[in-house]
């Protein structure tokens, strides 16, 4: 009987050490990725930023419009009926037998009002670049959080397989000897509800993985087969966040955070706003030249006209106080934007401490120790060392400690990630 139980625990050892295959859905094509091929994939592919980029040249194209004058009018006039001749719609030059006007005019604009223009169609399209850098900046945070994401997720995922997959081989190994009094029954159900526990979260994981694929895939617009595998260095890990003194972090973010700059152009925009609103209470002058063939003053007459609105009734009184509004909801605006960057790098820099403190706390060796651990329990339980407990106790620590060891790993790559997002600038994970 012994030397039967051995046969049977040496059979598992020989399973065991077989070659782990992964379920894979047809047509479903891995893509290794490091960062830099994302990031240039991202900012060649993706649709959400060749469209603001449509959005900037039609912004830029509105200065032109700015600048141009307004057209020269023509009017021509000739009488519809000559009571002398009894013709409608005469055509005739001779004197007497049509009344013939022709008329020129042009709108002298005053006031700088076009220059007054043309400034706030250049401060509208530095709006629209700075709405692309903002979103360019969004997106990229979110690209490279969800590509960190994906790697220590499907790290997690590995650990979560193997130990499946060493479970289901002495599951399977036990039913062919189930009824044989070799393993005990109890000790078969014990193995099946730790490997239905680990199927179960493992497809959690799996579930949580695709997801975030799905998002990665949508941000470099890859075709929905492809199945993208993160090629991370993980020494980005060890950055310490302090590298960089809190001064040189917070005068990032002024000169570079795209949502601080969109602050400041709305203000700017609303002063132009404002002065062209004054401008546009002054009239503009209509300086216009007439001929008139059969005037009552003389024949061939030659006149001209200048002509301007007074200044009466209306004289922008609403726009100008709008616009003045407009400055000071704007300047609220801005010192609002500043205090919140301010308290989002402070707050986003201790983050990043506490993660990387967190992270220090790990054994370096922690990660190597519990693989190798991890597999000689494996051997000592088919050799009958250990019991089922002790077994089941570590594979299930062994388990929780690696999930743990990647959660943290990925919150201080992602912590480091969110300082470059809240300052402007890539300071970490290069």
């Amino acid at each position: 009987m012994q030397f039967k139980k051995i046969g049977i625990f040496s059979m598992l050892f020989v399973l065991f050490h077989s070659e782990i295959t992964h379920a894979q859905l047809p047509g479903i094509d891995t893509v290794r990725l490091t960062l830099p091929d994302a990031e240039q994939l991202f900012i060649q592919k993706n649709l959400a930023i060749l469209a603001q980029k449509y959005s900037v040249d039609a912004t830029k194209a509105l200065i032109i419009q700015a600048k141009l004058y307004p057209n020269p009018n023509f009017a021509f006039g000739n009488n519809i009926y000559n009571s002398v001749t009894k013709q409608w719609f005469p055509t005739s030059f001779t004197p007497g037998m049509s009344d013939w006007n022709f008329q020129i005019s042009q709108l002298i604009v005053l006031s700088r009002k076009i220059h007054k223009q043309v400034k706030i169609a250049e401060t509208n399209y530095k709006l629209a670049e700075d709405n692309l850098s903002d979103l360019l900046r969004t997106l990229k945070f979110a690209l490279r959080s969800t590509y960190f994401n994906i790697y220590y997720l499907q790290q997690t995922a590995r650990v979560y397989d193997e130990e499946i997959h060493a479970l289901q081989v002495i599951v399977d190994a036990y039913k062919q000897v189930q009824g044989k009094g070799y393993v005990s029954e109890a000790e078969i159900v014990q193995v099946q509800a730790q490997l239905y526990s680990l199927q179960n979260e493992y497809q959690t994981l799996i579930d949580n993985i695709n997801d975030q694929q799905s998002q990665l895939r949508l941000l470099l617009q890859s075709p929905p087969n492809a199945y993208l595998k993160p090629l991370l260095d993980t020494s980005i890990v060890k950055t310490d966040p302090l590298a960089y003194s809190f001064k040189a972090l917070m005068d990032s973010a002024y000169t570079n955070r795209t949502d601080f700059m969109i602050a400041k152009d709305n203000l700017l925009l609303s002063r132009q706003y404002h002065t062209l609103q004054k401008a546009l209470a002054v009239p503009d002058l209509n300086v216009s030249l007439n001929f008139d063939e059969s005037s009552e003053y003389v024949h061939n007459d030659y006149m001209y006209f200048l002509g301007i609105d007074l200044p009466v009734f209306n004289r922008n009184q609403g726009n100008i106080k709008n616009a003045r509004i407009l400055i000071d909801y704007n300047n609220t605006q801005l010192q609002l934007t500043k205090e919140t960057l301010e308290e989002q790098v402070t707050r986003g820099l201790q983050k990043a401490i506490d993660a990387d403190k967190l992270y220090k706390g790990i054994d370096p060796v922690f990660a190597g120790n519990f693989d190798r651990l991890a597999s000689e329990m494996m051997k000592n339980y088919m050799k009958r060392n250990v019991n089922l407990l002790t077994f089941l106790t570590f594979y299930d620590s062994y388990k929780q400690n690696i999930v743990q060891f990647n959660t943290i790993s990925y919150n201080k790559v992602n912590a480091l990630e969110n300082m470059n997002f809240l300052t402007g600038t890539n300071f970490f994970n290069k």
